[in-house]
């Protein structure tokens, strides 16, 4: 039987985890009642349990009955601070939170592979490490994971990696997606502030007015995107926080704005965190004001090793059907925390996606919007690709 098969009878258990999810989301890297949730429906099984020190991760060893290597699988646990409006029974029950990314889908889906595989331990050959992460939405979670040793749990590092995120737009209901290289952006943010000498508005050469400059310097990192990168490996910047002044005839003593930059490349991640910083300093300076320039290295290019993306492709294909999958033209602009757990075990990170089924993909709202709406029907699915991923990969490693 393959695993989707063994899984049917675990669907309506994990629709009514993930609902459970749903209702109680949970922020950051506190997640008490997520975390609870979790190990009761791991209860059981025949896994090394553990629990983070710095947040609240839940991590499992299966420990298969044939010597073998390690793999890992990765799902993250944390919610959006977003006030949910779908309208669904099953919809969040605390204000201003919500799964509105899909996570409690990717927890649901992990904690049925850890189910299958334990129901198959018996032929397992080598380890998985199961890792529930909670801050992935900016928090940082899986590094601090790999600070508190989840790479190690088996007593060797993993030979692959794999996670998954379920979309609730764009991508049809039940289709898997993936490329190798690079799968999505780098996300850094740079926080400035121009200070100046606040007066009259209609004396501003007795002041020194922060808004022109910092009007210059919103301007000018769009034109250094332009004509300072390559085209072919875009940087994307976008201010989305401007703050100055309290009237309309004050000039007041600073200005303020918060800026997302996105790469693809991890030779365009390091010149963009160089040169953003340097060209915001030398127009303070043509104007004769001060700048704070503080950027935040945020999370790395998402890369797919090129042999686990086959391997992942390869494997949606042949338990699912060749229809299943389809290549991924270019990566997204959206980033991701697994990108730590890439820069040190070779990793695949698939995309599923999630809307409704009779559902016009297109015109679906997307990840991250109050009115998102994920699937139950990919449950299953997700959850079998999961252990087929590991299951496989075991058995590769070890016939080679």
């Amino acid at each position: 039987m393959s695993q989707r098969a063994d899984l049917h009878d675990l669907h309506e258990e994990l629709v009514r985890l993930r609902h459970d999810l749903h209702r109680e989301p949970e922020i950051g890297l506190d997640l008490p009642r997520t975390q609870e949730k979790v190990l009761g429906f791991l209860d059981g099984l025949p896994l090394e349990i553990g629990t983070g020190r710095a947040l609240s991760s839940v991590t499992a060893v299966l420990r298969g009955a044939l010597p073998g290597p390690t793999v890992l699988l990765r799902g993250d646990m944390d919610a959006l601070p977003v006030t949910e409006r779908t309208g669904l029974p099953y919809g969040s029950a605390v204000e201003g939170a919500m799964h509105a990314c899909g996570h409690d889908l990717h927890t649901a889906m992990l904690a049925g592979a850890a189910h299958l595989l334990s129901a198959r331990r018996d032929r397992l050959a080598g380890s998985v490490v199961f890792m529930f992460q909670p801050g992935e939405e900016g928090d940082g979670g899986a590094r601090i994971m790999l600070d508190e040793g989840v790479l190690e749990l088996s007593g060797e590092l993993p030979v692959a990696a794999y996670g998954m995120h379920v979309i609730s737009a764009e991508i049809p209901h039940g289709l898997f997606v993936s490329r190798p290289g690079t799968a999505m952006a780098a996300a850094d943010k740079l926080k400035v502030t121009v200070r100046g000498r606040g007066g009259h508005s209609s004396a501003p050469h007795r002041a020194k007015d922060p808004i022109p400059a910092a009007c210059e310097m919103v301007t000018a990192l769009q034109t250094m995107v332009t004509r300072g990168f390559d085209v072919f490996d875009p940087v994307v910047v976008t201010v989305g926080s401007f703050h100055a002044g309290t009237a309309d005839n004050v000039i007041p003593d600073e200005a303020r704005f918060e800026v997302t930059l996105r790469s693809f490349s991890a030779e365009a991640h390091a010149r963009v965190r160089e040169a953003a910083p340097a060209l915001v300093r030398g127009i303070a300076a043509a104007h004769g004001l001060e700048v704070d320039a503080d950027y935040v290295v945020n999370y790395p290019v998402t890369v797919n090793d090129p042999a686990e993306a086959r391997h992942a492709e390869a494997t949606v294909r042949e338990l699912l059907g060749e229809h299943r999958h389809l290549p991924m033209p270019r990566p997204l602009a959206g980033s991701e925390d697994f990108s730590f757990v890439g820069q040190r075990v070779p990793s695949a990170f698939v995309f599923l996606g999630a809307c409704p089924r009779d559902a016009d993909p297109g015109r679906m709202p997307y990840n991250h919007s109050p009115e998102a709406v994920y699937d139950d029907g990919v449950l299953a699915d997700g959850a079998a690709v999961y252990a087929e991923l590991a299951e496989r990969r075991l058995s590769a490693a070890v016939s080679a």
